[in-house]
């Protein structure tokens, strides 16, 4: 497993941001999984209308970064 860690913030206040991580399946790499992400990326724009996706990155689920 791979997270998709996604940096998304309010389209109505693009300086209220927050770290979204999502469980990626992956077999492969860290830039394979990037390589291979946009449509997880989209599929959650879709779901989250009211967020915007200003950074994503691939990284392994141990790796947990403090919020933003």
């Amino acid at each position: 497993m791979i997270d998709l860690i996604l940096t998304v913030c309010l389209v109505s206040d693009p300086s209220s941001c927050r770290e979204e991580r999502l469980a990626y399946e992956s077999r492969g790499s860290l830039a394979q999984c990037m390589m291979l992400s946009t449509p997880y990326v989209a599929a959650w724009v879709g779901d989250h209308p009211q967020w915007t996706v200003k950074r994503w990155e691939c990284g392994w689920p141990e790796e947990r970064k403090q919020p933003i």
